[in-house]
């Protein structure tokens, strides 16, 4: 089991990168995150949903993704509470103090979900959250040393230098845990080093004498990680993964939402040759030169309504749309497009109903009703073709939608019309996301914003992920005691 000292320390990539390593070697790997919380999510093979990062660490694997690689899965809606999903389907949501409760009726799952894998690897790796080291969550925990004791797992630590005080976060951890559980920690991991690593032989040395753990490895900042999709909204933060090197030929404009969903979506036009892609934080104006605005997922879309018209985002919304700009709204941007959201059973928030934003003539109710599945078509448009997921509730209707923006292929031989489209095409609305993957949609769609051929031509998506994860794992094979990483694994096995 890969713990960290705290959230964002890379543990994530970490077992990403092991997965393709050790899959490489010949093992049939598995990987495990007994509780996530994320609203970046993905749609499973099976039928479910699973944080975006266990799909990740699946495809360094070549495994599809399932459920069970993520039997709880949290999706944050308010500042106290979640949506709870277990193995794969939503249960309800819940207040975090009341979870703190209920997730001991969660264990009997996940080690079911750990134990369905187990039985046909070699090796699961195993991912926990947050850290060991927040003992006033310790009781009832399921997501680090709670359940390394109940699946009897041995622990690696992992601390990130890159933010500082990784000596203190490293011994503390050691130090707050109680001596059962510090006994399953069998070494650690110094992650997104740069610089000359010799300059931390001292620190190695000072925490092995603190702890008399031995080091796994000192990890350098590896910059291909970040082509890979992130799990975090932390990561956001990262300028990389916010805006490409001018000189562009079309800039992208993204409100930042505070319940923002699925942002992955963004990834393959951030890496796209001549997109400048700038996510707008709150306090900031829609730029006035932005060619699209996108208004992306939301895990409580009322509450980033309400909070977009706080920013004064509709306001410079209109503005865009006044001066011919593009609009496109991805599954909550979809309902806030239209010109009511209605919630009456308060499935993503209190019990309600708001105006939106008014550019499409379609209402959307939320209900009980989750809709998750993968799908294909093409885009009406260009007649590019598509894939990707939708992953929502609710539903939506009225004469925007007699102008959809995708024709889906249900299986049936007649397309499903998907989306909305204004009468003039430069407000466009869908429920499906990861559609940006693809490469000739992404150039396609593109190229109708600038009115013109999309003169680059990078790299396919796929590729390039690919690409990122056999040097994540080049790397790490380079800079981790794999071996002893595996003797970890298998020792008393």
């Amino acid at each position: 089991m890969i713990q960290g000292t705290g959230s964002d320390v890379g543990k994530s990539l970490l077992v990403a990168g092991l997965g393709r390593v050790l899959t490489r070697r010949g093992l049939k790997v598995r990987p495990f995150k007994p509780q996530n919380m994320s609203n970046n999510a993905a749609v499973t093979v099976d039928g479910g949903e699973i944080g975006r990062a266990q799909a990740l660490q699946a495809r360094a694997c070549g495994l599809p993704p399932l459920v069970d690689m993520n039997p709880v899965l949290l999706k944050p809606q308010t500042e106290t509470g979640a949506q709870v999903v277990v193995q794969g389907r939503v249960v309800g949501r819940c207040a975090a103090r009341a979870y703190q409760r209920y997730r001991r009726q969660l264990l009997p799952p996940v080690l079911e979900s750990f134990h369905r894998l187990a039985a046909e690897a070699d090796l699961v790796l195993v991912e926990g959250a947050g850290s060991p080291a927040e003992v006033n969550l310790r009781a009832g925990d399921i997501a680090n040393m709670g359940f390394a004791e109940a699946a009897d797992l041995p622990v690696v630590l992992v601390g990130d230098i890159d933010r500082g005080g990784v000596i203190a976060a490293v011994v503390g951890t050691w130090t707050l845990l109680p001596p059962t559980e510090r006994a399953r920690l069998k070494g650690y991991v110094i992650n997104r080093f740069r610089g000359d690593i010799s300059l931390f032989d001292d620190g190695l040395t000072a925490i092995t004498a603190y702890t008399g753990l031995p080091s796994l490895g000192v990890v350098p900042y590896l910059p291909a990680a970040t082509r890979l999709p992130a799990e975090d909204a932390l990561a956001l933060d990262d300028a990389a993964r916010c805006r490409t090197a001018s000189p562009a030929q079309v800039h992208i404009a993204v409100p930042m939402l505070s319940r923002i969903a699925n942002f992955d979506d963004l990834d393959p036009l951030r890496l796209e040759p001549g997109v400048a892609l700038t996510l707008i934080r709150a306090g900031r104006p829609l730029p006035g030169d932005a060619d699209l605005v996108i208004l992306p997922g939301s895990k409580a879309t009322i509450g980033d309504l309400v909070d977009l018209r706080a920013q004064g985002w509709d306001i410079d919304l209109t503005a865009h749309v006044r001066r011919g700009g593009h609009v496109l709204g991805l599954c909550g941007g979809l309902q806030m497009l239209g010109q009511r959201i209605a919630d009456p059973d308060g499935r993503e928030g209190p019990a309600g109903v708001v105006d939106g934003l008014g550019l499409l003539d379609l209402e959307t109710t939320l209900s009980a009703d989750k809709t998750l599945t993968e799908v294909t078509g093409r885009h009406v448009a260009t007649g590019a073709t598509v894939c990707g997921y939708e992953m929502h509730l609710g539903r939506s209707t009225g004469p925007a939608l007699g102008r959809p923006f995708l024709n889906l292929d249900d299986g049936s031989g007649t397309p499903r019309p998907e989306g909305a489209v204004s009468a003039d095409g430069r407000i466009a609305a869908t429920y499906v996301h990861g559609l940006f993957a693809a490469d000739g949609f992404r150039r396609s769609f593109l190229a109708g914003l600038v009115n013109r051929t999309w003169m680059t031509a990078g790299s396919s998506y796929d590729n390039v992920v690919e690409a990122a994860l056999d040097a994540l794992a080049d790397h790490l094979v380079r800079h981790v005691d794999v071996d002893h990483l595996l003797r970890i694994a298998h020792a008393d096995r």
